[in-house]
């Protein structure tokens, strides 16, 4: 047996079809087996069984059921050659069914064996039967036979089982198709298709089921011949018969005579036997005159039929003529010679007026195979280019020429001419258009074809207007695509559409034209230069001059006429038309200027349809003058009505538009523009009312809200980087009244009657609240809401970014589906705020819809303020954040604004920016009850914002207000209580490091820490006020140590931050001081007025004594190592007049990336760094190196200050020695080349010339070089000559706090005990200049000029980039402090240059202003109102905060003896002290800092007044006078400062002090012990001959008359108990004795201490011999006689001594020396 054949079927669609055909067919093989008759029994019971017998068993699988069948069909392949022909046919139709049910069963998929043949046999036979039924018959019963046999009647139904069967076996593969074609079906099957076309049957039937049998019966026929006639076997089948010829031509001649059931199914198949049309078949159809004969029979039918059915038959022929072209163009010539196009020119004009319905398929069908015979032609069309220029700059005749679908049929392309000249229906003439359109794609080269030949569009043109509205339209599209598709400019065409709109016959058609127009003008600028020359702007000024005026007669009136419908259409197209003219075309918004028409423009404003585009105009006339414009929108905008919102709106933003460009800024200031935006917000007072009134309520709360956003935009986008801009709205005071006017919209708090504070368990942020008022369910009033919104509005021009927003943009977008429902007024439901939107089911956070982004992200620090006004705005708006009946929420967004304006100060730079825009005193004026009432919400927050910010600059009259504030009476809110909240400074080790460290940030968090505020309970016997005002002290002290602590671990040289500029390389890649006129080198006969400076007479350079720069500096942040960038601390340039070139002569810079210092005093050209090469012409005449590099190492540290001295000692010859110290500590020494006397190679100079000499400090805009390093400069120095290592210490000592010229120089730890005059450091004449941003002010070009001079005010603007004009533009100055002392020329000072990159900030901490407001008066102060250890310590602390950070503030406590008022004030509150308040004392006096070791004595008034005063301590709880004594222990014997400590002990007359304590009958062993200790140490640091004086004057005191005997008193006792008093202890006196024996033997014998024969000599006279002799006497005690002789032979060992000894010496020396210490002891 074979092998079986698999079949799938490749088409779907074919497989759908057929099965749904066979299942509505419903054949089963029953039915089969009962309807087949057959005289053999036998047979008929195998054919019956066969049913039977699937019932006993389960159905099989379609596998096996092909298995089965292929069997049967073997068989029968087997037997038929044996078995008669009508045998072969029985067996074949019982075969039948059940290939049909397999096949039905098996869902498409077939294996069957030799299907091919099975197909054969199948169509043979089928064949067979319809010759059968046709041989001999007539047409009409063979139409019926044909119909009898295919369909289900009769008995039998062999015929429709052969089409079914045939139906399917023709839906396979390509093989089993080419057999059923070769079985002689194709012409069977057209024989029968002609008969039903040509002969319709009237149909009787009694049930539906017949027309429903005869459509599944055609649909399989036509099936069959669409799958044979699609292949050219099946054509070349049909060439053997004679019934295609006849069929064609039957549908041109009997159309209306035909089947109707059959003329859809009959053109289907011509259609598909037209496709596959083979070389055969067309010689066929010419011999027969197929086309010839069908052709002249349409134009018979084409004077009967209608259009409609004319045209489905002519579609068929036509299709046969354009499908046989590309094998031959036989059948068109035999078209076009017999008229053809005549043909379709009549059928098509007929249907003028034919519906969609109504055949308009087969029109289309035309016209598309017209269009497609346009291409059908052997030769090319040969025309010449003529391309009128000017054209588009992309566009390329050459390019466009192709060999591709090009027209070579013009008589083809003519007729669609015709139809569009002739016809003006809309259907067709559009269908034309469409054609044209398609051509021109085909081959962009048609397009030039046709024109240049017969001019379709030219001629088109002449008529369009009598087309109907649509079709115009689509033709000036089709105008437009020559110019957007084809990229060609049609001139000629161009100027017809200029006439048109000129001579205007039909309004729309003109208005169509101008919509052509203004598309091709926004394609490309060109346009706007054709137009222009081509006179239509001039035609469209004049028109809408002429519109304008009657605009203006007739304001207020309504015209019908003038403004409704097309004529005021076409007034904005032709507004829109001159907008697109002036975009971008300087010239045509002159010639707009020129005619006068800016008057005119203007009239149209106020009509919102021409607005857009007017406004339009009007930006281009900016680019021309922006003062004219910015006069024209603020005019308008002013003069507004309150109900004209959308002008308004539109109007704004027209102007952020123009704002964009930085140079429209300065016409916006000129034009009052910041006071014509604020004029809205004024005018909208009361606007956002809950509810609202007046006309406010028709306009809606949404659109109000827009327009403030709107407003605001504006403003900010004219500050947004505009620095005269800025500083004019901050000195005019608009910030205010900004505030003013946001105020007063209705919405805020107006009412002046006091809050009643609540408490609130959890404040929500800032952003929370955003998210609670707009994207949650819970209820929030209108009010509030629009008050979040307004802030927010703030909060974004804050961070300068409110004008880069689009916010109601995303409003509008989703305004349909807004609704608000947690209102509670009528109001609510008219209203929809602009975010309020109702997400059903959505809980996504309002960062997720939010425009802006998530607020929260500024929450961290990182937030740049942009615009600091904008935060006193929203600070004087927090107060009227309420509302009665809402007293709890209105607190509650209080208290998130307050939290997020603290989060805005975070950095320091934040804070830094904020105090220079006086929110300081913005905070103390707004929010004066918060400050007063201590339980009020807003007190600590806002306290603890005033802090951050006071911490870097404060003004005196602001801190004494707030000062002022705390002590004001609290408002009787609650309840009073005799207790006052204080916070916690007890008990625990972590509340004591946070007092020690005095971080601000720990203060803070303990201080708004909720755990940490609680009461303190005032003793029985203390009165209410004396609690409160113990309370009133600390809290005054607190605030006073969060603004006065250190924030870092810093000298105390550098405690408070200096005033600095700040150079970010980051944002510009630039940023310098430029001083100009260091010098001016003059010739002999220069004149004197091309030098600037100030002062006389003329300075030399380079000095002749050497140079030294003296700078402080702290680097905020290093540049990374592939972009670093250097630290320039000094660069000096020279300029030599008449010549180009300008020379760095000395440069100091700092290289981070190898931590060096390079200095270098080459001369090299002052040039860009890209351009910059190393020199090798001039080899370096000096021996020595022009420049040198010193190793830095690790001594940088950042965020610390660092102290840069580089000094040039010039030597005699040409070179010099150069020194670096940073901090005090030597980089290194090395020999240089000295600066020359001339720039560059420069050997002599002319007389009349001079040498201009200037510096820049940083990095110049001509070494522009972007990097993330970042560093700021304090106090800087120039002298003209080289300062010795003592000066530069004490400059180091001094800090960068000091801000004169050394001229009378005094340290802060000098006083009274230095007898010190103050001497100048660096001579008057030697100072060539002094930076200290101190001094340091905002300025103009036109200032400096007249408080200084021209050249320098030139010299200033060049360097700027400004006009020297200029009087508007802020320039920061910084002053030469040096400018007033006497000395020759100097410089002016410097000045800041660089916009973004370059910041100054003049520091004024808490710490200095209180200097000016009582100083440590005001400190003392709270010392004296302390009643609790806590507020004691506060106040301490706060004092030596101040102490030691302000040296005025310690130069007034000595000048005022504050220190011995705060020894009063610490010996009246004795029971306050504790151990930490003594920490502070070290601290002060400076022998214990913060974070430090021990060190030297600093504060030598503190020590002597408040340590030293052992009176104090000695009464203190805690035994704090051994905690002294330890510390002064630890002092004294440091070996670093113990006798620098010394020495300051001895001036302040410690020993004396120390002495008198053992007066004290209760002193203890202990504290004995420790005081000789440090007795000891006192002596061997600092020995002195008065000291042991006082000390033997004080044992000589201790011994007993000769009548007690000390040796019965034992002393065992006495060292065991130490914590006895003298008075309780027998022998203690004598034990006393002792202890001082021992310790001066111990001094005198130490290793530590080395006398000389002269010193112990000095000693040994003073006491004299007798004092020893005292010690030895009989009754002493023996241990005290045993201490006497060794003390004595200490001495005697020197012989020098011993002869003395031994020759005798007067006595009563020690009596008389100790005279002076004689008051001390008797003083009581």
């Amino acid at each position: 047996m074979r092998d079986y054949f698999t079949f799938r079927r490749t088409t779907s669609q074919n497989m759908e079809e057929a099965t749904e055909l066979a299942w509505q067919l419903e054949d089963s093989p029953g039915k089969a087996g009962q309807q087949e008759q057959s005289p053999d029994n036998g047979d008929k019971a195998e054919v019956t069984e066969q049913p039977a017998h699937s019932k006993d068993k389960p159905p099989q699988s379609p596998a096996l059921q092909w298995e089965t069948l292929g069997r049967q069909f073997v068989e029968y392949e087997q037997m038929a050659p044996f078995l008669i022909p009508e045998e072969q046919q029985r067996r074949l139709l019982d075969f039948l069914p059940l290939f049909l049910k397999t096949w039905e069963q098996s869902a498409g998929v077939m294996v069957f064996p030799n299907i091919q043949l099975l197909a054969s046999e199948v169509s043979k036979l089928l064949t067979k039967e319809i010759k059968r039924n046709l041989n001999g018959k007539p047409a009409e019963e063979a139409r019926l036979a044909l119909e009898q046999l295919l369909q289900q009647k009769g008995e039998a139904e062999d015929g429709r089982l052969l089409l079914k069967s045939v139906y399917l076996l023709s839906q396979s593969d390509l093989r089993t198709t080419w057999n059923i074609i070769g079985s002689g079906l194709p012409a069977a099957l057209m024989q029968c298709l002609y008969l039903f076309f040509t002969f319709p049957l009237e149909k009787t039937s009694d049930d539906g089921e017949t027309s429903e049998d005869d459509s599944q019966t055609q649909e399989m026929l036509v099936k069959i011949m669409l799958n044979m006639y699609r292949e050219e076997q099946g054509v070349e089948e049909l060439l053997a018969a004679d019934k295609l010829q006849s069929l064609i031509i039957a549908t041109a001649t009997l159309w209306d005579q035909c089947s109707r059931s059959w003329k859809v199914p009959t053109g289907r198949v011509l259609r598909t036997i037209s496709k596959a049309q083979t070389k055969n078949s067309i010689v066929y159809l010419q011999a027969v005159d197929c086309i010839k004969i069908a052709v002249q029979n349409l134009f018979k039918l084409a004077d009967t039929l209608p259009a409609c059915d004319v045209c489905e038959a002519a579609s068929i022929v036509l299709c046969f003529v354009k499908d046989s072209y590309p094998i031959s163009s036989a059948l068109l010539m035999e078209f076009e010679n017999n008229d053809g196009y005549q043909l379709l020119l009549k059928i098509l004009l007929q249907c003028e007026g034919l519906q969609q319905n109504e055949g308009g398929s087969y029109l289309d069908e035309i016209l598309d195979m017209l269009t497609c015979l346009t291409t059908c032609g052997k030769t090319e069309l040969k025309v010449s280019g003529n391309i009128v220029h000017p054209q588009l700059p992309h566009f390329d005749f050459e390019c466009t020429r192709s060999s591709g679908m090009t027209v070579k049929n013009l008589q083809a392309f003519q007729v669609l001419q015709s139809i569009f000249q002739k016809s003006n229906d809309q259907h067709l003439c559009g269908r034309i258009l469409a054609a044209i359109g398609t051509i021109w794609a085909w081959d962009t080269v048609n397009f030039f074809l046709l024109e240049w030949t017969l001019q379709p569009i030219n001629q088109f043109m002449d008529i369009i207007h009598f087309k109907p509205h649509p079709v115009q339209v689509q033709f000036f599209r089709l105008v437009e695509s020559i110019v957007l598709d084809l990229s060609y400019v049609p001139h000629e065409i161009l100027k017809k559409v200029q006439y048109l709109i000129k001579e205007n016959i039909v309004p729309f058609c003109t208005l169509t034209a101008l919509r052509c127009l203004l598309s091709m003008t926004k394609k490309d600028l060109l346009f706007s230069d054709i137009f222009r020359d081509s006179g239509l702007l001039g035609l469209l000024l004049a028109l809408l001059r002429k519109q304008a005026k009657i605009l203006r007669k007739s304001a207020g009136t309504h015209l019908p006429g003038l403004e409704e419908g097309t004529e005021k259409e076409l007034n904005a197209v032709m507004l829109k038309m001159v907008a697109a003219l002036t975009v971008g075309s300087v010239r045509n918004t002159v010639v707009l200027k020129d005619y006068g028409m800016v008057p005119y423009i203007k009239i149209f404003l106020d009509d919102e349809c021409y607005r857009s585009a007017t406004l339009s105009i009007l930006e281009q006339l900016s680019v021309l003058n922006y003062e004219e414009y910015m006069s024209i929108i603020i005019g308008a905008l002013c003069s507004s009505t309150q109900g004209e919102l959308h002008l308004k709106l539109d109007l704004l933003k027209s102007l952020l538009k123009i704002l964009e460009s930085p140079k429209s800024h300065s016409a916006f200031r000129m034009c009052s523009g910041f006071n014509g935006l604020l004029s809205l917000l004024s005018d909208m007072e009361g606007a956002l009312q809950d509810p609202p009134s007046g006309l406010w309520a028709a306009i809606g709360q949404n659109c109000i809200l827009e327009l403030v956003f709107y407003t605001l935009q504006g403003i900010t986008a004219a500050l947004h980087m505009d620095p005269v801009n800025s500083n004019f709205f901050q000195k005019n005071g608009l910030f205010e009244k900004m505030a003013e006017d946001l105020g007063s919209l209705g919405c805020f708090w107006t009412q002046g009657e006091r809050q009643i504070p609540l408490s609130l368990e959890k404040i929500r942020t800032f952003a929370e609240f955003l998210d609670a008022a707009f994207y949650s369910s819970e209820p929030f009033p209108m009010w509030l809401k629009n008050c979040i919104w307004i802030l927010n509005f703030l909060d974004h021009m804050v961070k300068g970014t409110l004008h880069l927003e689009s916010f109601f943009k995303e409003r509008k977008a989703e305004k349909g589906d807004a609704s608000r429902d947690d209102e509670d007024g009528p109001q609510a439901k008219e209203e929809q705020h602009p975010v309020a939107f109702n997400r059903p089911g959505n809980k996504l956070p309002a960062s997720a819809y939010r425009p802006w982004g998530n607020p929260e992200k500024w929450e961290t620090g990182d937030c740049a303020i942009v615009h600091p006004g904008a935060v006193c705005v929203m600070v004087r708006l927090l107060p009227k954040l309420y509302k009665e009946g809402h007293a709890q929420l209105s607190q509650e967004i209080q208290c998130a604004v307050v939290d997020h304006i603290q989060s805005l100060v975070k950095s320091e730079k934040s804070r830094q920016v904020m105090c220079g825009s006086g929110l300081l005193s913005t905070i103390i004026t707004t929010c004066q009850d918060a400050f007063r009432n201590e339980s009020h919400l807003l007190h600590l927050p806002l306290t603890r914002v005033f802090e951050k910010l006071a911490s870097q600059a404060i003004e005196p009259d602001v801190l004494r207000k707030f000062l002022c504030l705390g002590g004001s009476p609290s408002l009787p809110s609650r309840t009073s209580t005799n207790r006052t909240q204080a916070l916690s400074c007890q008990g625990s080790d972590s509340a004591n490091a946070s007092w020690n460290v005095g971080s601000e940030e720990d203060v803070v968090d303990n201080k708004t820490d909720s755990q940490a505020v609680v009461p303190v309970s005032s003793s029985p016997s203390s009165s209410p006020w004396v609690s409160k005002r113990s309370a009133l002290a600390l809290q005054t002290a607190m605030s006073l140590i969060s603004m006065t602590s250190p924030r870092n671990f810093q000298l105390r040289s550098t405690a408070l931050p200096p005033s600095f500029v700040e150079f970010d390389m980051s944002m510009e890649g630039y940023g310098c001081l430029y001083l100009p006129t260091l010098a001016t080198v003059m010739g002999p006969s220069a004149e004197q007025s091309v030098s600037g400076g100030i002062g006389m007479g003329t300075r030399v350079f380079p000095p002749s004594s050497g140079l030294t720069l003296s700078c402080w500096f702290l680097v905020s942040r290093f540049g990374l190592v592939h972009n670093s960038h250097p630290l320039r601390f000094l660069t000096i340039v020279r300029h030599m007049s008449r010549t180009e070139q300008e020379f760095v002569c000395l440069s100091v810079s700092f290289f981070p990336q190898d931590h060096s210092l390079v200095i270098s005093t080459e001369e090299v050209e002052f040039q860009p760094l890209d351009i910059m090469e190393p020199e090798d012409e001039i080899p370096n005449p000096s021996p020595f190196p022009g420049h040198v590099q010193f190793d830095c190492g690790k001594l940088l540290v950042t965020g610390q200050w660092h102290h840069l001295t580089v000094t040039f000692a010039k030597e005699a010859k040409k070179n010099c020695i150069v020194s670096a110290y940073i901090n005090g500590q030597v980089l290194g020494s090395a020999k240089m080349q000295y600066l020359q006397p001339l720039p560059g190679s420069c050997i002599s100079m002319e007389p009349s010339s001079f040498i201009d000499v200037y510096g820049y400090i940083a990095t110049p805009r001509i070494w522009k070089q972007k990097s993330s390093l970042i560093w700021r400069l304090g106090p800087t120095y120039l002298f003209e000559e080289a300062i010795t290592v003592e000066t530069m210490e004490m400059i180091n000592k001094l800090g960068p706090q000091y801000c004169s010229n050394f001229q009378a120089v005094q340290l802060q730890d000098e006083d009274k005990y230095n007898d010190h005059n103050p001497t100048p450091l660096v001579a008057e004449e030697k100072i060539s200049f002094g930076i200290n941003f101190v001094c340091s002010s905002l300025t103009t070009v036109q200032d400096i000029k007249i408080s200084y001079n021209e050249v320098d005010g030139r010299l200033i603007a060049k360097e700027i980039g400004i006009n020297s004009r200029d009087s508007s533009t802020p320039i920061f100055l910084v002053k030469n402090i040096a400018g007033h002392l006497s000395g020759s020329l100097r410089t002016i000072g410097s000045v800041a240059v660089g916009q973004y990159g370059v910041r100054v900030f003049q520091s004024s901490p808490a710490a200095t202003s209180l200097n000016f407001i009582g100083g440590p008066a005001i400190l003392l102060g709270l010392i004296a109102m302390a009643c609790d250890d806590h507020t004691m310590y506060a106040a301490v602390k706060v004092l030596n905060s101040i102490l030691n950070s302000s040296p005025m503030s310690e130069k007034l406590m000595r000048h005022m003896h504050g220190y011995q008022v705060l020894t009063y004030l610490l010996k009246s509150k004795t029971q306050l002290l504790n151990n930490r308040i003594l920490q502070l004392m070290f601290s002060l006096v400076g022998t214990a800092e913060l974070g430090f070791e021990s060190s030297v004595i600093k504060n030598y008034s503190a020590f002597h007044h408040v340590l030293c005063n052992f009176e104090l301590w000695v009464k203190a709880p805690e035994n704090l006078d051994l905690a002294l004594f330890s510390h002064l222990k630890e002092i004294l014997q440091s070996s670093r400062h113990g006798c620098q400590n010394a020495a300051v002990a001895y001036q302040v007359q410690m020993v004396p002090k120390l002495i008198f304590l053992f007066n004290d009958p209760e002193i203890r062993n202990s504290r004995i012990t420790m005081v000789c200790t440090i007795l000891s140490h006192l002596l061997q640091g600092y020995f002195n001959t008065r000291d042991v004086l006082r000390i033997g004057l004080f044992l000589v005191y201790t011994l007993k008359p000769s009548s007690v005997d000390e040796n019965q008193i034992c002393l065992d006792s006495v060292a065991e108990m130490p914590d006895e008093a003298l008075s309780q202890t027998s022998g203690k006196t004598i034990w006393l004795r002792n202890q001082l024996l021992k310790m001066l033997l111990d001094v005198l014998c130490s290793d530590k201490l080395h006398l000389s024969s002269e010193e112990q000599e000095e000693t040994f006279l003073a006491l004299g011999p007798d004092w020893f002799l005292l010690f030895t006497q009989s009754y002493l005690h023996s241990s005290t006689v045993v201490l006497g002789i060794k003390l004595l032979l200490c001495f005697l060992h020197n012989r020098l001594l011993l002869n003395r000894f031994k020759e005798g010496i007067v006595a009563g020396h020690w009596l008389e020396n100790s005279s002076a210490g004689l008051s001390i002891l008797m003083d009581v």
